[in-house]
């Protein structure tokens, strides 16, 4: 009778703390964005980030509490002999952030992020009949389904000195991270309502075959041509070019720019241009 009173109380308390641990989760993310904001991160955003001052209100403080509970949570490795600063943290937090800023899920399957110096070497293998071919290709970054984005820390600078020209490491990245959290890269990440997931796959199939096409043409298109590689790559593309070339792909993508901006609600057109 003790032994079945004391499983009984062990069992309401693992319960307990089961139902309360997304509460405490949310209080004690709670408590680090209302922390102060540290003025040399502040200096780091408005000298490194061109789409920090055009984000209209509230977006920057509600950003900058992000970046604080990403920083927090996520660890952060420096490879090939990088020594990490708080300019790289910062600057991958703000852009990873800013893909969740309505979301609040800080990318629940992430484990940490892996930074290099540079374009790093990876080795692959390919297919070719009966052979397989393997060999090292450089890399600007990854996205693993075991929750590790590898990043370059050279070209995420490259990125950000060039906003607009569609071409971003981390935003790509961590585009893929949202698609892996139901365990698939498949172009379709966690998106809540069926109604959505139908607009999205008519979407996002026609477009996504519609650059295949353009690719095979020749003809010059908006989104890099690397999103024609399959639907995952696609996604990764389209998020790069919503946010760095907005007006671009509303004008001519004013679909996918629609479905983009119901899921990230965001409105990046509307956005204050820079000087």
């Amino acid at each position: 009778m003790v032994k079945t009173v004391l499983f009984l109380c062990g069992l309401a308390i693992v319960i307990g703390l089961i139902l309360t641990a997304p509460l405490f989760t949310r209080l004690r993310r709670k408590r680090l964005r209302d922390r102060p904001f540290s003025s040399s991160w502040q200096q780091i955003l408005d000298r490194h980030l061109p789409f920090y001052e055009q984000l209209p209100a509230p977006l920057p403080k509600r950003l900058r509490g992000y970046i604080q509970v990403f920083l927090v949570e996520k660890r952060f490795v420096g490879c090939g002999g990088l020594n990490l600063t708080d300019e790289m943290r910062v600057t991958i937090a703000a852009q990873a952030c800013l893909l969740v800023l309505h979301q609040e899920r800080f990318y629940p399957t992430l484990k940490a992020i892996y930074v290099y110096p540079a374009a790093f070497l990876v080795n692959t293998k390919q297919s070719l009949g009966t052979y397989v071919l393997e060999e090292k290709v450089a890399r600007r970054g990854e996205s693993w389904e075991q929750g590790i984005v590898v990043l370059s820390w050279a070209d995420i600078q490259h990125d950000v000195a060039h906003w607009h020209d569609g071409n971003n490491v981390v935003l790509h990245e961590f585009a893929h991270q949202l698609d892996q959290e139901d365990g698939r890269t498949d172009g379709v990440p966690l998106v809540e309502h069926q109604a959505d997931r139908v607009t999205w796959a008519q979407v996002f199939s026609q477009a996504y075959l519609a650059l295949q096409q353009d690719v095979k043409r020749g003809t010059k298109t908006v989104m890099d041509e690397y999103g024609a590689t399959n639907p995952a790559e696609f996604f990764a593309v389209a998020t790069e070019t919503f946010f760095e070339k907005a007006a671009l792909m509303q004008r001519h993508h004013p679909e996918l720019y629609a479905v983009l901006q119901h899921y990230y609600c965001l409105d990046p057109v509307s956005w204050r241009q820079p000087h």
